[in-house]
């Protein structure tokens, strides 16, 4: 039998901190702005965003275990826990909407009458929760129409509605057929990060009347991104951001004492992502990346001696650090040669900086990597980090994770717009290929450098002298210096005849290019003489405080 009400409506209720649990915890009936008139049915909805990590990891895990094993009735949904089985005859009936849509450009009600008339929307015995579940999907497609290029007909569209399908049968089924609206809807609980088909689905959830609690441990706010709407939900944030640990399956049997507290909360607040000090390593779970400096000759020498929080643009923001960084070509030699070669001395003995004086200084990789690149691609056709991560031909396990992360997105950023000249009649793809591949070889002294490079820190820098006696530039080694400059590493290129080398394979405008004022051929390198080398490198340990 249904009730009176024909409509449902929901409607975000106001919470704090203090009592959305309890809040959560009541039936709809005892909640705020309950009421049936005009036969519609008021209800109060909870969503909550809980953003970033407490001071204490353990305790926060540790409520989020008593969360989901209290008697609340969430449905405990992530990446990680979605079932993403789905019916073949399902899975046919949306390509026949799909197939229909095509021919007949649909509006949104039809659209969804369709997936419906194909009992692809979930059902109800209570006329006006069958109506509301139609409705959901209405507004889910009018968001995606509005978020999409070419609307309903963008190629997402296959991907989004199969995902929300699937998941609605496969979480919300039983939870649906027993719901009764004037007591009680779903609760979610949605723990760590998402992707597009996530959103849409959490904006579907919460366009049916569910109650959604979010819980994003790295601070990444897919409901908020949803509509200004969305925005006023309740949202705490916590003090730090980190990557999300997986779900707990037990508690913890760790618990912070006060004064462990009373320390992290000191040295939060001193070491801030905005306030301009950082600890020894702090930043070493972020991801790095780069913004290329333009500077003047002279200025060069002023800002690559700088540690990188001090050089303008220097940026710490949501688990990202932006290094301001030197590519700069110096072509010819200054008259002042005393100048000239204190410079280059000066530059290419600091701790952290790699003299390279012998091309190519990369060997050329002749494996077919192209299968890799094609599976590390996501959905919207970019390489994924973490697949790359994951797969067998990474070289770079032996990194601490941070670093992984930061060269994998180093290698995403450079196949993502590639700056490198393509060879006649080489594709878009087989050059991004070339690139992906040329990256899974960093050589190990290189790779030693990045290891040290504490991103508030000393940057370190690839100083390249190139005279023509010792070898010539090669393609492979103008692919290493993309990626090292898009992870945020200084780069300088001296060549004394003033002639192409990087020219050959870069696009121009990516770096400077500093005239001098004559070329000189067949120039050896100078080295600093003995008792220079002594005075710099004690000039240096007294720089550092050693």
């Amino acid at each position: 039998m249904n009730p009176s009400y024909s409509q449902i409506r929901a409607h975000m209720l106001k919470v704090t901190y203090e009592d959305w649990l309890s809040q959560l915890k009541k039936p709809n009936h005892e909640r705020d702005g309950f009421s049936e008139e005009q036969h519609t049915l008021h209800i109060g909805q909870i969503v909550a965003r809980f953003l970033g990590v407490p001071l204490d990891e353990d305790d926060y895990y540790n409520r989020l275990f008593d969360l989901h094993a209290e008697s609340t009735g969430l449905i405990l949904l992530s990446e990680e826990h979605l079932d993403k089985t789905i019916d073949n005859q399902q899975f046919q009936a949306i390509q026949k909407v799909l197939n229909i849509n095509k021919e007949q450009n649909l509006s949104i009600n039809r659209f969804a009458a369709f997936l419906d008339g194909e009992q692809l929307l979930l059902k109800s015995s209570i006329s006006s929760l069958h109506r509301k579940i139609r409705e959901a999907m209405i507004d889910m497609l009018q968001l995606f129409s509005s978020n999409e290029p070419d609307g309903l007909k963008n190629q997402g569209i296959q991907r989004v509605l199969v995902d929300v399908i699937k998941w609605s049968f496969n979480h919300l089924g039983k939870e649906i057929t027993d719901a009764n609206p004037q007591k009680t809807m779903p609760k979610i609980l949605w723990f760590g990060n998402g992707k597009k088909s996530h959103l849409y689905f959490l904006y579907y959830l919460i366009s049916l009347g569910c109650d959604v609690v979010y819980f994003s441990p790295s601070g990444e706010d897919l409901i908020g991104s949803v509509s200004p709407e969305m925005q006023e939900s309740f949202v705490h944030h916590y003090s730090e951001k980190k990557n999300p640990e997986p779900f707990p399956k037990e508690k913890r049997r760790r618990s912070a004492t006060v004064a462990y507290r009373a320390s992290r909360e000191i040295e939060t607040i001193l070491n801030h992502e905005g306030s301009g000090l950082y600890k020894p390593w702090q930043l070493r779970d972020y991801t790095p990346s780069s913004v290329t400096l333009k500077t003047t000759y002279d200025e060069l020498f002023i800002l690559i001696k700088e540690k990188a929080m001090i050089r303008p643009n220097f940026d710490v923001k949501e688990g990202r650090v932006m290094i301001p960084s030197v590519f700069a070509k110096i072509q010819g030699v200054s008259k002042n040669r005393k100048e000239y070669w204190d410079r280059i001395q000066t530059i290419s003995q600091y701790e952290q900086s790699l003299l390279i004086r012998r091309f190519p200084f990369t060997n050329s990789v002749n494996n077919d990597f192209r299968f890799h690149y094609r599976n590390a691609l996501d959905r919207e056709g970019m390489l994924d980090p973490g697949k790359m991560i994951a797969g067998h031909y990474w070289k770079y396990q032996h990194l601490p994770t941070g670093l992984q992360s930061g060269i994998a997105m180093a290698i995403r950023n450079i196949c993502s717009r590639p700056y490198l000249k393509p060879l006649p009649h080489e594709s878009e793809e087989e050059l991004k290929i070339y690139l992906f591949t040329q990256s899974m070889q960093i050589p190990p002294s290189i790779l030693k450098l990045m290891q040290q490079f504490d991103y508030s820190q000393d940057v370190p820098k690839i100083i390249l002298y190139n005279n023509e006696l010792n070898g010539t530039m090669v393609r492979s080694d103008a692919a290493l210096l993309l990626m090292l400059n898009q992870f945020g590493l200084d780069i300088v290129l001296y060549n004394p005849p003033g002639h192409n080398d990087m020219e050959n394979f870069i696009e121009e405008g990516l770096y400077d290019v500093h005239w001098l004022e004559d070329v000189v051929f067949e120039q050896e390198f100078k080295e600093p003489s003995f008792i220079k080398k002594v005075f710099l490198q004690g000039l240096l340990k007294n720089l550092k405080g050693d």
